[in-house]
């Protein structure tokens, strides 16, 4: 059976989306913030979790834990993913964006769309490389940008589709990773 790890700063929105989806596979959540609530949600889920603050050495210090972890996925981890972990997990390690990318890659997608008065946003679903938001795509959705909108309403439209498509192309990189076995 597969093993996923579950990397995030914030609520865990996105980790319950993938936990409804891969609850068995999800073994372990890291998170750089003592009090996110990602924490909370894989506390309650049973799932162990972990804390481990930024510095120089924070992915080194991450990919400790990660022994016998077959796929790696970013929840709103708000942090750069570096070496040695990215070595160590080669288009193993997946994000979710807020945008279209290469639109609006970093923070405040959802802001810049709206402020740029895009007629479309979306979100999508990569591959972690050491650039930000440069990696690989696997999948995207479109949420259009309506009249009126603020950042709030895009991102929360925003977030159903990440809730929607982040666990496809987690079953995608699953299988594809079983049929590497």
């Amino acid at each position: 059976m597969a093993r996923i790890a579950v990397l995030g700063s914030g609520s865990g929105s996105n980790f319950q989306s993938l936990y409804e989806t891969f609850g068995d596979k999800i073994v372990l959540v890291i998170s750089d913030q003592p009090g996110a609530g990602i924490l909370e949600k894989a506390r309650r889920a049973g799932i162990p979790a972990v804390v481990e603050k930024g510095g120089f050495d924070l992915c080194a210090r991450i990919l400790d834990h990660l022994e016998g972890i077959d796929l790696v996925c970013l929840a709103g981890f708000m942090r750069l993913v570096k070496e040695p972990l990215l070595s160590a997990f080669p288009h193993r390690i997946l994000n979710i964006h807020p945008s279209l990318l290469p639109k609006y890659p970093g923070l405040g997608a959802w802001e810049q769309a709206v402020l740029d008065e895009a007629s479309e946003s979306g979100c999508t679903v990569h591959y972690v490389d050491a650039g930000m938001d440069t990696g690989e795509v696997i999948l995207q959705a479109e949420v259009p940008v309506l009249p009126g909108d603020t950042p709030e309403s895009l991102h929360e439209r925003i977030q159903v589709e990440e809730h929607r498509i982040y666990p496809l192309a987690v079953k995608s990189c699953l299988a594809r990773i079983t049929d590497e076995v």
